[in-house]
């Protein structure tokens, strides 16, 4: 009796429309773009300047990924060099 009110209670808390899809995904299927859209998603000449299709944008961008990987990697170090003379400090302070 108990497992029939457990499944009957949940069932009662799904939503009507996934019931009987249980495979398929909550999100909705996808539709072609309509004409409008094509249009909107389609290449401008007139915007191509304002673009940054650039070697120079790709390049800055490049150097900033290299720039954040060496931050980090310099703030790593740092917190294992305190973490290590910490502990070097708390052996010669028991061993004394």
């Amino acid at each position: 009796m108990a497992s029939f009110l457990k499944s009957n209670t949940f069932s009662t808390l799904r939503p009507h429309h996934l019931q009987g899809l249980p495979s398929q995904s909550r999100r909705q299927l996808h539709v072609e773009p309509g004409a409008r859209e094509k249009a909107l998603l389609a290449k401008d000449p007139a915007l191509e300047r304002f673009k940054s299709y650039r070697k120079g944008a790709a390049s800055i961008r490049r150097i900033g990924d290299y720039l954040t990987i060496a931050v980090v990697a310099g703030c790593c170090y740092e917190i294992y060099v305190r973490a290590v003379t910490r502990e070097e400090a708390r052996k010669a302070l028991k061993s004394e």
